[in-house]
Formats: C-alpha cells, structure tokens, sequence
C-alpha cells in the first residue's frame, strides 16, 4: 500500500482536528497542543515515514485521552436547543451546523481506523479478528 498515512501521522492529525472543533465551538475549552503539533499532523505532512517526524505512541495517547474528554465535556455543555445553529465559519464547507461539527469527530475517526488495516498489511501483520 504505497503512500498509506502513517498511523502516527493519522493519531496526530486527529487529535489536532478534535482541538480545532473543540477551540471552535467552545473557546478555551480545548488541552493545549505541543508547539507545532498541529503542523507536523497537517496534509502537507501526510507521506513522511520518518520516524523523528512524529511523537511516540505514549505521548499520543496521552494527548488523545486530554483531547476526548475535553470533547465530552463540550458535547455536554452544547445545548440541543443549539444543534441546528449555523457552525463557525470555517466548518461551514462541510459541517454547516453545530451538531454537524458534533458528529463529524467520530466520523473522521472512522473513517481513519479504516485505514490502519492497510497500514497493519502494508507491516505484514495479520487481521487482528
């Protein structure tokens, strides 16, 4: 599977992405992320198999678990009386409202998760199930 996103890339790309939507929706409210964290994890940085590019796996999951439960917290401060109010601007392409930016964490996880079977392939590692 050539050009399969490192799943270190992956993890950081979407810690990154729940800090943008947390910071969106609830200002302030959000872990703070490392100095230039959200930079390595950008598209741009995508195909990079360097191991010095990213962090190691106990200091993601670490952010990952700051980064959730600063999103469970904002899902339950969002009222539902606010659900469908229009997003921030800058989620507006493609979460037009609040409850769309609510939901669209979980999607992007999915839809990453799918993609560490290739990379476990990609590794010669079997089906875990």
């Amino acid at each position: 599977m050539p050009k399969a996103n490192h799943i270190a890339w992956q993890l950081g790309h979407l810690i990154a992405a729940d800090h943008e939507f947390i910071e969106g929706l609830c200002p302030g409210k959000a872990p703070a992320l490392p100095a230039g964290f959200a930079e390595k994890h950008k598209k741009e940085t995508a195909e990079s198999d360097n191991p010095k590019d990213f962090y190691k796996k106990d200091e993601y999951l670490k952010l990952y678990d700051q980064m959730r439960a600063a999103a469970l917290k904002m899902v339950d401060t969002v009222s539902e009386s606010d659900y469908e109010k229009p997003a921030p601007e800058k989620f507006r392409s493609y979460c037009p409202t609040v409850v769309s930016v609510l939901m669209m964490s979980p999607s992007h996880w999915l839809m990453h998760v799918g993609q560490w079977a290739v990379v476990r392939r990609k590794l010669g590692k079997p089906p875990l199930f």
